[in-house]
């Protein structure tokens, strides 16, 4: 692999290392066209081989089906990318965005997000929210069983990792 090295063991860490790849090379951020179909097309082989296999917080790793495609979470990630103001977090396999989206509220909601008032922040996950359990955890708390990383979209920097 050109692009991904070392290669993911995870689809979460798959995600990590596009999203880290498209803010260096992604045409609306001054990289090129040429390399960002490359990361796609190497991003959509390793997807292919890790799309059931997660991890936890704590390095442990499992398997769950999933039904999304590669093209769905690059195709956020590609527009989510351009959006001033907000901070995106990759928490598991959830997306979450906080910070100034207010301003960007349509365009979160054709993205097909949802605004979680508890938390006071908009959510993605391609399979839907299937609730297992009584308890009510906050963001924090979420991201410490997950683990996260957080970007944050400065117009004068761009973007940047947290």
């Amino acid at each position: 692999m050109k692009w991904f090295n070392p290669v993911p063991k995870t689809l979460e860490e798959l995600k990590k290392m596009y999203r880290t790849l498209a803010m260096k090379h992604h045409p609306d951020l001054g990289g090129n066209v040429a390399d960002m179909q490359s990361i796609n097309n190497e991003y959509d082989k390793l997807f292919t081989m890790l799309k059931d296999t997660h991890a936890t917080a704590d390095g442990n790793t499992y398997t769950a089906t999933t039904n999304e495609t590669p093209e769905q979470f690059r195709n956020i990630i590609d527009k989510l990318i351009t959006l001033d103001g907000i901070v995106i977090e990759i928490v598991g396999s959830w997306l979450w965005l906080t910070g100034g989206t207010y301003k960007h509220k349509d365009t979160i909601k054709s993205l097909h997000f949802q605004w979680s008032k508890s938390k006071k922040a908009w959510y993605y996950h391609n399979d839907g929210c299937v609730e297992r359990s009584k308890k009510t955890f906050t963001l924090n708390q979420i991201k410490d069983l997950y683990g996260h990383t957080t970007i944050t979209n400065d117009p004068k920097l761009k973007l940047t990792i947290v």
